[in-house]
């Protein structure tokens, strides 16, 4: 049988030997990251204070494996931050909007508690306690400081800087109770005549409005997708000569700092693009938008400002959120007509029918953060009940 052999990190039995002089040396045998096996010794004037120099000597090697970045477990956190950052445009596997996501909620909600912390310090009743104190101002950026902060640790894991990720072993955040708010039929009236009114008012000087916010909400409501994608709807996106006039969704429309306004060439996710058949309300607002649109090139955007540039998503929330306080409405955001049409959807066809049409792969995120469900009890357990007892009364 094979013998054993020493694991890597590790040394062997410690040998003494007398050099003369009241001098004594200790030696051992330390198998280095590189699996050799190699000698190594310290001397002193007695074995004990030879052996202790050995010990110390040994204890200076990297507890873990050797890597290409100069962090260890007693490095800053604010190290891994800059070597996390960079790792993440290398890999470039997620979309730049998603790292300045990510990378404004670990700068903003992360390094303020633990920049200046070494990684060894980062444990888990650590996080446990600042995930649970960031929850009780708000579950959304406690939810969002353990994304970054589990995605920096797996890294310093990865690279065996630290031995675990102390996020994993934290307490479940628990999401506190919410119903999606939807529309009525008759806000959406409301919203309407506003929209309509605000357009056909008086102007003493300058451009009269040209439709496009209205039409913008149609489409919101007829497509139930979100406000960047219904302003990244291209002219060939579009096909309403067919048996059913359909939108192809397969782009939205991306402002970041320092950037130009530009349409990306798919939705929010890769997997979301889809094609969605257009009720008629829809495809007049669309019509009457085209008739007004001068543009025949296929690639020009259906909704635009005068240039043929795209229309910013925050410049369209202010705007009508601006009319909706004229009008008195509340509460009224291009999200809201999303939840809306998904709940009709859900009401009248399922739940996988409205996850397809929001473009979810997972129907629980349709159900959990779309849907305003109905608390009624289905009527028919009142007839299965009255059949059962109510003759015996």
């Amino acid at each position: 049988m094979a013998r054993p052999r020493t694991p890597i990190g590790t040394f062997g039995k410690i040998s003494h030997r007398r050099l003369g002089k009241g001098r004594c040396e200790a030696r051992a045998r330390y198998r280095d990251w590189d699996g050799v096996l190699r000698a190594v010794q310290c001397t002193g004037p007695t074995a004990a204070a030879a052996e202790l120099a050995l010990k110390r000597k040994l204890s200076e090697r990297s507890l873990f494996q050797p890597s290409f970045i100069e962090l260890s477990a007693d490095s800053r956190f604010s190290a891994l931050i800059d070597y996390w950052l960079e790792d993440m445009e290398i890999e470039d596997r997620l979309s730049r909007t998603t790292r300045l996501l990510y990378e404004r909620n670990m700068l903003t909600l992360v390094a303020p508690a633990f920049a200046e912390l070494t990684l060894r310090e980062i444990g888990v009743a650590r996080c446990d306690y600042f995930i649970k104190q960031l929850a009780r101002q708000s579950y959304s950026r406690a939810r969002q400081a353990r994304v970054v902060l589990r995605l920096a640790l797996s890294l310093a894991v990865r690279h065996e800087i630290i031995p675990r990720n102390p996020i994993d072993h934290i307490s479940r955040l628990r999401r506190p109770a919410r119903t999606p708010d939807v529309f009525e039929d008759s806000e959406v009236s409301l919203i309407r005549d506003a929209i309509q009114a605000w357009e056909e008012r008086p102007i003493k000087a300058g451009p009269r409005p040209d439709g496009q916010l209205g039409q913008i909400v149609e489409v919101l409501l007829g497509t139930s997708v979100r406000i960047g994608e219904v302003l990244a709807i291209r002219l060939r996106d579009l096909d309403l000569r067919g048996a059913y006039p359909t939108v192809r969704i397969c782009g939205t429309i991306i402002s970041r700092k320092g950037e130009p306004t530009h349409r990306q060439n798919h939705p929010k996710t890769s997997r979301s693009v889809r094609r969605i058949v257009l009720p008629q309300f829809a495809v007049k607002a669309i019509r009457e938008r085209m008739r007004r649109r001068l543009s025949i090139d296929p690639d020009a955007l259906l909704f635009c400002n005068r240039n043929g540039d795209p229309l910013t998503t925050n410049n369209v929330r202010r705007q009508l959120r601006s009319i909706m306080d004229q009008a008195g409405l509340e509460g009224v955001t291009p999200h809201r007509f999303r939840r809306t049409g998904a709940t009709t959807i859900y009401e009248a066809g399922g739940l996988d029918l409205a996850a397809g049409l929001l473009g979810h792969t997972d129907p629980r995120i349709t159900q959990q953060h779309y849907i305003m469900r109905d608390d009624l009890v289905n009527p028919v357990t009142a007839r299965m009940l009255e059949e059962r007892y109510g003759g015996k009364v």
